[in-house]
């Protein structure tokens, strides 16, 4: 049986092999995708294709126990998976694992235990504290020195495709009078790349940065729907609770960071100027960005296609995924494999590549235009939110599939 083919730009070339889990006879089944195909691994595993541990853990109905293996067998599972399907022959194995990719429901590739989101975009969190702090400094004075974080809502992180309910709260719109309750009126996206933990860490012992890229399995798209009326009057003193918490769309692939290593880079620098240089554990001395194209639009419900957005890229955040880890468990906090960290609203330079309607409407003062003549400030019901990501080789690129949710009315 010959080679998978596909076009030269598909997203899922060879050279990917992200993981994930679709669904057959109401349970999860571990896969991978080349071109127009995903690869039922459970198959593979169950004709002893991989190692002992990787052979379990591909027929369990998610990836946890496999993130938790290691690299070691991260990699063996991808390159053996590469050789099978790069090749002629092993025609019986490629007959029964191969199913049609737009046959395939796809659900949450992992069981998330524990979710933090960081604010590590230092053009967003630099917009935000103008729109929110005009009279004062944008940056926190804690913002160049940490990753900024928070512990959020694992139960309501869903996959690509899953409906999108407006939520419910109170606001408080004029601040001379009492807060108000009902739907959220400020609904926005935020443009984000969540990193799946493989490999944990024991409680008390911290991951440092010199290890930290043996404990990230991969990325994803994510969308950190938000509700910034709800959010304004809610979260001083602790930060975002329910204008948060009520639902996170992630793309439904895991791509490897051994797919995404020959688009490593430097990131914005650090130390330079005024800036003060990072404490000692967060010096990290090797490239730790991905040059990650990302891009949001938007179709509403009278509408026959998606107009943009914007256009930005996961390079322009300030602090790293490796950054993050290592300052996420310096404390002894301990990470289990699909464990979820996600990096924050991704803003760059420009206006056009703002990461959230807050930003991109300038809080609402500059609606978007869009491609059949409507408005936006922030999103409406009906409106299908979209978000795509790909990293651009020479001859070949790495891409991340769909991260959509369409927004239902609220239930009150």
């Amino acid at each position: 049986m010959a080679a998978i083919t596909y076009e030269k730009d598909h997203h899922f070339p060879i050279q990917n092999i992200p993981f994930g889990v679709f669904e057959k006879d109401g349970k999860g089944v571990c896969c991978t995708r080349i071109g127009d195909f995903v690869i039922d691994l459970s198959v593979l595993a169950a004709a002893g294709t991989f190692s002992a541990e990787v052979n379990a853990a591909l027929q369990e109905s998610k990836l946890n126990t496999f993130m938790g293996l290691g690299k070691q067998y991260w990699s063996e599972a991808r390159k053996k998976i590469q050789e099978i399907f790069s090749t002629e022959g092993n025609a019986d194995l490629k007959t029964k694992s191969m199913l049609k990719a737009s046959e395939c429901k796809m659900v949450m590739p992992a069981t998330v235990g524990d979710y933090t989101d960081f604010y590590s975009s230092r053009e967003h969190a630099t917009n935000v504290g103008k729109l929110f702090r005009p009279n004062g400094e944008p940056l926190l004075p804690n913002w160049l020195h940490l990753p900024v974080g928070y512990h959020g809502r694992a139960s309501s992180i869903v996959v690509s495709g899953t409906e999108i309910r407006r939520p419910v709260g109170q606001q408080r719109p004029d601040d001379s009078a009492p807060p108000v309750f009902g739907p959220c009126k400020l609904l926005d996206m935020e443009v984000e790349v969540g990193a799946w933990v493989g490999k944990g860490n024991p409680m008390g012992t911290p991951i440092t940065i010199d290890n930290a890229r043996d404990h990230v399995f991969g990325l994803s798209l994510f969308n950190d729907w938000s509700a910034r009326d709800i959010q304004k009057w809610e979260y001083v003193p602790l930060g975002p609770f329910l204008s948060k918490s009520f639902a996170s769309t992630i793309s439904p692939w895991i791509i490897t960071m051994e797919a995404l290593e020959p688009f490593m880079c430097e990131g914005p620098a650090q130390g330079t100027g005024t800036d003060p240089e990072p404490l000692p554990y967060l010096r990290q001395k090797f490239p730790g960005s991905v040059d990650l194209k990302l891009s949001a639009s938007v179709k509403p419900k009278s509408a026959t296609s998606y107009s943009t957005l914007c256009n930005t890229n996961f390079k322009n955040m300030y602090w790293s995924v490796f950054q993050q880890l290592t300052h996420h468990t310096v404390n002894g906090c301990n990470m289990n494999p699909g464990d979820l960290f996600a990096s924050g609203t991704i803003s760059g330079p420009t206006e056009d590549s703002y990461g959230s309607m807050l930003e991109l409407s300038w809080r609402g003062s500059k609606p978007l235009k869009l491609n059949n003549g409507e408005e936006r400030k922030f999103f409406q019901d009906g409106d299908s939110v979209m978000m795509n990501g790909v990293c651009q080789g020479p001859d070949y690129c790495i891409g991340f599939g769909d991260c959509e949710g369409t927004i239902l009315p609220a239930c009150m």
